[in-house]
C-alpha cells in the first residue's frame, strides 16, 4: 500500500515506518524537523524492501505544501503520530498545544477527507484523555482530561468522531500504553534513567515515582498498529497495552539494578508536576480478540535491549541534552 506517516521523526513514527518498509509498502514520511541522527532513525538500521520518501514540513506553517504532496502521493492510508506531546510543558504554552493538536488537525482533515483512494485514517491519540484511572478501562470510557495537553487531544478525538459520523471520515483511534525501546528520545524516563545510571548522573524523580503505568515495547506497539492499519474496524478505538503495571519508582530501580548503578545515591525526589495522573490501566481485550494481537516482549528483556542500545551509542548519546526542548 501507499501510506503517509505524519510525525515520521517521532519514536513511534520512525519505528512504524521501519515495520512498514519490511512489508514492502511505499511510505511518505512527514515531519516538521529534518531527519534525525541515524541512532534515532530505526528505518535506517536495516535494509528495507519498501520505498521511503521524506518531506520536512510543519503542519502549522507549511499546510499547503503538505496537502499538495499528499495528493501527489495518492495514499490509501494516513497514520498520524504528529502532535505537541509533552504534558508538563503544556501548562506553559497551552495555545501551542491547541493550535497543533486541534486547529491545525481540523484544517488538515478538511483537506484529506475526500482523497479518492483513502480507505483509513489512523489517529494515534493517548490514554491521557481519560485522566487518571484506577481500574482497567475499556475503549468506550468517558473522557476526563486533567492537563492542557490532554484537553487538546480529547477535543481532537471528539472532532474526528463527529467527522466520522457526519462526513464518513474513515478514522480509527489508537491509544497506547507507555512505549519504550531502542531509539527513544532521551527525555523519556527509560532512556534518561539508563543514561543517568551509566554515566553516574543525578536523576530527578517527580513526586517520588509513585504513579503507575504499563510499559509496552515499541516492537509490540508497531505490530499492533500494523494490524489495525490492515484490518481495524472503521470508527473503532483500540487500546494497545500489556496487562501489567509498574510504578515509575520501581521501573527506575529495576533499571539501576540491571546496569549496577546506585539508585539511592543518584535518584533525587522532587515535587510532582501539576495535573499528573496517578495511573493508566488500559484494557486491551478488543485488539486481542478482534485482531489476534498480544504483546511478545516482556519488560525485563525490553529494558535489557534498550540498555544495550544506549551502551552501543553511549559516546554520542552522552553529548546530547536529556531534557525536552519545546518548539512552537
Amino acid at each position: 500500500m501507499k501510506i503517509v506517516v505524519l510525525g515520521s521523526n517521532s519514536f513511534s513514527g520512525a519505528h512504524f515506518i521501519a515495520r512498514l518498509l519490511k512489508e514492502h509498502h511505499q511510505v511518505l514520511g512527514i515531519s516538521r524537523s529534518g531527519e534525525n541522527s541515524k541512532i534515532f532513525r530505526p528505518y535506517s538500521w536495516e535494509k528495507s524492501q519498501g520505498h521511503f520518501l521524506f518531506l520536512q514540513a510543519d503542519m502549522n506553517k507549511n499546510h499547503p505544501t503538505i496537502i499538495k504532496e499528499i495528493k501527489r502521493f495518492d495514499p490509501e492510508v494516513i497514520i498520524n503520530f504528529a502532535a505537541q506531546s509533552m504534558v508538563a510543558e503544556s501548562w506553559n504554552f497551552p495555545q501551542h498545544w491547541y493550535q497543533t493538536n486541534l486547529v491545525a488537525l481540523s484544517l488538515f482533515i478538511d483537506e484529506i477527507i475526500n482523497l479518492p483512494r483513502l480507505i483509513r485514517y489512523i489517529h494515534v491519540t493517548t490514554p491521557e484523555v481519560y485522566g487518571s484511572t484506577h481500574d482497567w478501562i475499556a475503549e468506550h470510557s468517558h473522557f476526563a482530561p486533567s492537563t492542557p495537553y490532554a484537553v487538546s487531544r480529547a477535543a481532537a478525538d471528539m472532532h474526528l468522531a463527529v467527522m466520522h459520523h457526519s462526513r464518513n471520515l474513515p478514522v480509527i483511534f489508537t491509544r497506547t500504553a507507555n512505549i519504550y525501546g531502542p531509539g527513544q528520545p532521551l527525555y523519556r524516563i527509560v532512556p534518561k534513567t539508563i543514561l543517568s545510571a551509566l554515566l553516574d548522573r543525578k536523576l530527578y524523580l517527580d513526586g517520588g515515582g509513585t504513579s503507575k503505568r504499563s510499559f509496552i515495547h515499541i516492537h509490540d506497539a508497531s505490530e499492533a498498529t500494523l494490524k489495525i492499519v490492515t484490518a481495524g474496524e472503521i470508527g473503532s478505538t483500540y487500546h494497545i497495552s500489556t496487562n501489567e503495571v509498574i510504578s515509575i519508582r520501581d521501573l527506575v530501580r529495576k533499571i539501576y539494578e540491571k546496569v549496577k548503578g546506585n539508585f539511592e545515591e543518584n535518584v533525587t525526589i522532587t515535587e510532582d508536576r501539576v495535573g499528573k495522573d496517578s495511573g493508566y490501566f488500559l484494557r486491551s481485550t478488543k485488539i486481542r480478540q478482534e485482531l489476534n494481537w498480544e504483546p511478545k516482549v516482556n519488560l525485563d528483556f525490553g529494558l535489557e535491549q534498550t540498555i544495550e542500545w544506549v551502551g552501543n551509542n553511549l559516546k554520542e548519546l552522552s553529548l546530547l541534552p536529556v531534557n525536552y526542548r519545546h518548539k512552537a
